[in-house]
């Protein structure tokens, strides 16, 4: 099932001379995890911000879980959560009382003035979630005494209390510490296991989208690939062996009877695609004194396809 239908969707603001959004067309499917790239000015939060129905499309189809994003917005809303890249937390508040008043608004249930006078249902769900993302002792204390970690993972919980069927993820972890990050990621990935949430991330950490299942870049407008991360890595970069001998002579020359095509920089470089490093290294028999196998990663990818692109606008 498609969750998010996108097709040929534009954006023109007023007195623009040119659309923000040029034809975009993507999908994703149900339970997929979806990472939405591009430099800044490329019309990726001008996507998102119709999407999310927080900004009216000029033309175009975009359909959520099925709905209609103008003709069913209230609908799409209640089947999507989203966690801004800006906080929006009451710091006054407690962290329960965050929760509440955005479950009540939401429409879930009738407010009460305390968390013991609301019904049992909430209770137990707010505390689940809580146990969960790991800030069960902290829920009754206010938001301003807690970390940006922690203030992070009250926002997943409060964009989760009615178990949306999309998740939008703009730039999650940013402001986060390297251990803030890796909790919440693997708190998003036993989401996405338990719930079967299709997850939409856009981010400036590249490495976090390594493991989507799919990644589109949008770039000036327009889409300009949309793949797996490792189709991308496959068609923008070459995997190499980067090897080096103080017999350089010889191992060139040995390269070259074994019909590897080979590149001299600072060191020797062996690009391969359909083979192994292994099966280069057990072939020659020249000592090494260097030996560096480089895997290219979704970021090394993503650099390199934008600098081409600007290159040769």
């Amino acid at each position: 099932m498609s969750m998010i239908q996108v097709e040929n969707l534009i954006k023109q603001y007023d007195k623009a001379k040119t659309p923000a959004v040029k034809g975009v067309s993507f999908n994703v499917n149900e339970g997929e995890f979806f990472a939405f790239l591009g430099p800044n000015g490329a019309g990726k939060t001008t996507t998102i911000s119709i999407l999310t129905t927080t900004l009216a499309k000029t033309s175009g189809l975009v359909t959520i879980a099925g709905y209609d994003i103008e003709k069913e917005a209230k609908k799409v809303r209640d089947k999507v959560g989203i966690i801004f890249q800006k906080p929006s937390l009451d710091l006054q508040l407690s962290a329960e009382e965050n929760i509440r008043f955005h479950a009540c608004l939401y429409g879930m249930y009738s407010y009460r003035p305390s968390f013991r006078l609301m019904p049992k249902e909430y209770k137990d769900r707010v505390m689940e979630l809580a146990e969960i993302v790991g800030i069960r002792d902290t829920i009754f204390k206010p938001v301003k005494k807690m970390s940006g970690g922690m203030q992070r993972k009250l926002e997943i919980i409060r964009s989760l209390m009615h178990t949306p069927a999309v998740l939008f993820l703009d730039e999650p972890t940013q402001g986060l510490d390297a251990v803030s990050r890796r909790s919440l990621w693997e708190y998003i990935n036993n989401v996405r296991k338990e719930y079967g949430t299709t997850v939409f991330l856009t981010t400036h950490y590249i490495d976090e989208a390594e493991h989507v299942d799919q990644v589109c870049i949008i770039n000036k407008g327009q889409i300009a690939s949309c793949c797996s991360p490792e189709e991308m890595k496959r068609s923008l970069l070459r995997k190499e062996v980067i090897l080096d001998a103080e017999d350089q002579m010889s191992l060139t020359n040995e390269l070259s009877e074994l019909g590897l095509f080979h590149k001299k920089d600072t060191h020797i470089i062996v690009p391969y695609q359909n083979r192994t490093p292994q099966e280069i290294i057990s072939r020659l028999k020249t000592k090494l004194t260097v030996l560096e196998i480089k895997e290219p990663s979704l970021e090394d990818a993503y650099v390199d396809y934008i600098n081409k692109t600007e290159g040769a606008a």
